[in-house]
């Protein structure tokens, strides 16, 4: 199958110039086919390009139709007009505001990956309002993302075509979540989309946010063309060019064969698949694949000649734009010219927004949750990769189990428990054999920046002893990704561990703070 369709394409305006794009094409992957490829230029004058691809790091973040958005979470429409230079107009007519008034729903969930999909459909049978948010611009969460050619699999469509028979769902896509904006006994979230914010209130809370990657520092990292491994799984669906080049993939775990796959998918030639484990931790985990079938297949049909162990990146080089790779292999190293180099050190669950609610916290990192799926905070709930990595099957079940909860359905929730143990034990088996190494803490050098987004650098975090103190001193996660990025990093580094946030999540347009502003006055009076 072909990837990218020749006809019919759309035409958008970037910096001026007209821009052919494929249908269904991010804004970044029209960004990626200009040389050097970058959407903005960084504080210190770096060019930078989309780099999670998944709406984390904010590397991607241009002008769209006078609007400030995320390069990767938004498709390309006929007629739009992208500038890369950072100034903000505000759009004639105004900001299409709703008057102050709240909407209100009887359940609200957040994140519409194959966690939340299982929840709302659980929920819906029992006739309440529900309300499905995510910041795509369809459901299906990262791993069913959406795109040019991308061929869902029967699950997703399934699932997504059973959302559309219920006329008690509402699906608000790229829709997000930027903060709180309740009031006592009327609790509400901050959304907001690409023309205006509201307060969205609920009676029960179900947080599907899934996870991102974790995505460490090492000389050259925030070249274009350096992206996590799932950035590039992401950047490929959404259109971005990959035929003919040549691609390194490196750091650890499953994704990075997934990752592979997508790239060759889309005719690109992936050179090296560099996996930080031995072969016999590798080994170990693939006799206990036994236990699960699928994932068994899975692994052996996504298996590349090209894939090495006990390798890892150590440097990305190239003259404002990714030319060559040096990696560590075994006692020795190798040098690979490459367009691409894809990093993923395993994945992180994103509990920031349960974090701002109260929500408590596991042994793991993850939200806290009981047999029911209730976090610490009555009526709010919590399913999927946000709760520990696990997979989208055990999303799935956790989200129907959470749907069930979350409307009263007590019983039903509790017949999937046995539905859902396997896949935690596959959870399980994930963790020890993907561990971090120890050589891949000391990559970066004392001039590799750690915060991207107001670029600090290795040497600038070296004499403070805390997250809080470096923030306060440096700036180190005060940036637009809000430290999504270099909070993970010096977590693993330096064993730091990030304040949660208190009130917003991302950057969030003064319009929407406005509103959020007459919304109070209003419900206060």
């Amino acid at each position: 199958m072909t990837f990218l369709r020749s006809s019919p394409r759309l035409r958008i305006r970037v910096d001026g110039q007209h821009v052919s794009v494929v249908p269904g094409s991010s804004v970044a992957a029209a960004l990626a086919a200009r040389a050097p490829g970058n959407s903005r230029v960084s504080v210190s004058g770096e060019k930078r390009a989309a780099f999670c691809g998944m709406g984390v790091c904010h590397e991607c973040r241009v002008l769209i139709d006078g609007h400030l958005r995320l390069a990767c979470q938004t498709r390309c429409q006929e007629g739009m007009s992208v500038d890369t230079v950072l100034e903000y107009t505000r759009p004639a007519g105004g900001a299409d505001a709703q008057n102050g008034d709240a909407t209100a729903c009887d359940l609200l969930i957040i994140g519409a990956g194959p966690a939340g999909m299982a929840a709302a459909l659980a929920a819906a049978p029992s006739g309440r309002a529900i309300v499905l948010v995510d910041d795509n611009a369809a459901p299906g969460g990262q791993i069913w993302r959406d795109g040019p050619g991308v061929a869902l699999p029967a699950p997703a469509r399934r699932m997504r075509e059973q959302l559309t028979r219920h006329s008690n769902i509402t699906l608000l896509c790229d829709t997000r979540v930027v903060g709180l904006a309740g009031l006592p006994g009327k609790p509400a979230l901050m959304l907001e989309d690409a023309r205006r914010g509201w307060p969205q209130r609920y009676g029960a809370l179900i947080l599907c946010t899934g996870a991102r990657e974790l995505l460490l520092p090492f000389p050259g990292w925030t070249l274009p063309g350096v992206t996590g491994a799932g950035g590039l799984q992401a950047l490929a669906k959404a259109g971005v060019a990959l035929r003919g080049q040549r691609i390194v993939i490196a750091g650890t775990g499953p994704l990075l064969l997934a990752a592979a796959h997508s790239a060759r998918k889309a005719g690109a030639r992936v050179v090296r698949i560099a996996e930080q484990a031995d072969w016999r931790t590798l080994l170990r985990f693939a006799y206990r694949l036994h236990r699960w079938p699928g994932k068994a297949l899975q692994a052996a049909t996504l298996f590349s000649p090209h894939y090495r162990s006990a390798s890892h990146v150590l440097e990305a080089t190239g003259d404002g734009r990714l030319q060559h790779v040096r990696l560590r292999r075994g006692d020795g190293e190798e040098h690979i010219a490459c367009h691409r180099l894809a990093c993923g050190f395993g994945l992180v669950p994103n509990i920031e927004l349960g974090q701002m609610l109260g929500c408590k916290l596991d042994a793991r990192g993850g939200l806290r949750i009981d047999d029911m799926q209730q976090t610490s905070i009555p009526g709010v709930f919590a399913a999927g990769e946000c709760t520990g990595i696990g997979g989208n099957e055990r999303a799935r079940v956790q989200g129907a189990r959470a749907g069930h909860a979350a409307v009263g359905q007590l019983t039903q929730a509790a017949r999937l428990s046995n539905e859902l143990t396997p896949w935690q034990e596959f959870a399980d088996a994930l963790r020890a054999p993907f561990a971090l190494n120890a050589s891949l803490l000391s990559l970066a050098r004392p001039d590799t920046l750690i915060c991207r987004c107001e670029d600090v650098s290795q040497s600038a975090l070296a004499p403070h002893q805390s997250w809080t103190d470096a923030k306060v001193h440096t700036r180190c996660g005060m940036g637009a990704c809000q430290g999504r990025i270099c909070g993970a990093a010096t977590r693993v580094l330096h064993g730091w561990q990030p304040s949660p946030p208190r009130h917003l999540l991302a950057p969030t347009r003064i319009d929407t703070l406005a509103d959020m502003a007459r919304s109070s006055g209003d419900s206060s009076a």
